[in-house]
């Protein structure tokens, strides 16, 4: 097993021939979410597309190898997650209904799910449902040993008591208000547009990883895309591991956390 590394392949296959058995102790996962095979355009979003418009290949399943897909891979991450360790999944309401059955069938257990609105979400542009402005990231645990840091949470919390105290979580763990990644921090090609259509917000990785994981720990990613995961874990003084299929986005990734080329399976 390599640790600050990527490796490019099936996350399934990786994680059951090249991680450790129960040596992760914390996971997490931006998988697809189903949703391609339908085009909207947006000629001025420079965004990478509305969420539940994403027209990519690998995010496109006939339902039922949907299912068999999501199964495989949360197994998967159970094989290798830590016996106290935890699996954050993020989705949308097309897909939560999912991954909770699937994690809870195979012996996971939900904790919560946190909530993140998007403040700058796409508008609504056919103004048959209401504005698409959330996702969810789901927290699952193995056994009942978690790891849960109270205090980097509270402190995390941009609300703050009269007096500037930390505050308690009730205003802010299940509901975080992040906008949509933009500016410096969202990585785009030579033409302006986003080259990852779904890049999450390095706000929402840390959250997860002062809650779930401790300095020195491994951080796991079996879907890294631009590694936004492993960028985050350095910072915080983790290691980490990602898995990503796609060579443009692992390309992405290594200029971002200037890995050489030699550390990268291909």
């Amino acid at each position: 097993m390599k640790i600050n590394h990527i490796y490019k392949g099936d996350c399934t296959t990786i994680m059951k021939n090249e991680i450790e058995p129960q040596s992760i102790p914390l996971i997490f996962a931006d998988p697809p979410y189903n949703l391609s095979g339908t085009s909207l355009n947006l000629a001025n979003n420079t965004t990478g597309g509305a969420f539940y418009k994403v027209n990519e290949k690998w995010d496109t399943f006939d339902y039922n190898d949907y299912l068999d897909f999501t199964e495989k891979w949360i197994s998967a991450c159970k094989h290798v997650l830590h016996p106290g360790g935890s699996l954050y999944v993020s989705c949308t309401q097309h897909s939560v209904a999912e991954i909770i059955f699937t994690a809870k069938k195979i012996g996971l257990k939900l904790n919560n799910i946190i909530t993140w609105y998007k403040v700058n979400a796409m508008p609504n542009i056919t103004k048959r449902t209401f504005t698409h402005s959330t996702e969810f990231v789901c927290w699952f645990v193995k056994s009942k040993n978690w790891i849960f840091n109270y205090d980097a949470v509270k402190r995390f919390n941009p609300n703050k008591t009269k007096d500037g105290q930390n505050k308690q979580l009730r205003d802010f763990l299940d509901f975080i208000e992040l906008p949509i990644v933009q500016g410096k921090e969202r990585i785009r090609g030579e033409c302006g547009r986003a080259l990852h259509p779904t890049q999450k917000p390095e706000k929402l990785l840390e959250l997860i990883i002062l809650a779930s994981s401790d300095e020195n720990d491994i951080v796991l990613d079996p879907f890294f895309g631009t590694g936004t995961t492993g960028y985050v874990a350095r910072k915080l003084k983790r290691k980490w591991i990602g898995i990503e299929k796609n060579a443009e986005y692992i390309e992405l990734a290594k200029q971002r956390l200037k890995v050489k080329k030699e550390l990268v399976n291909v």
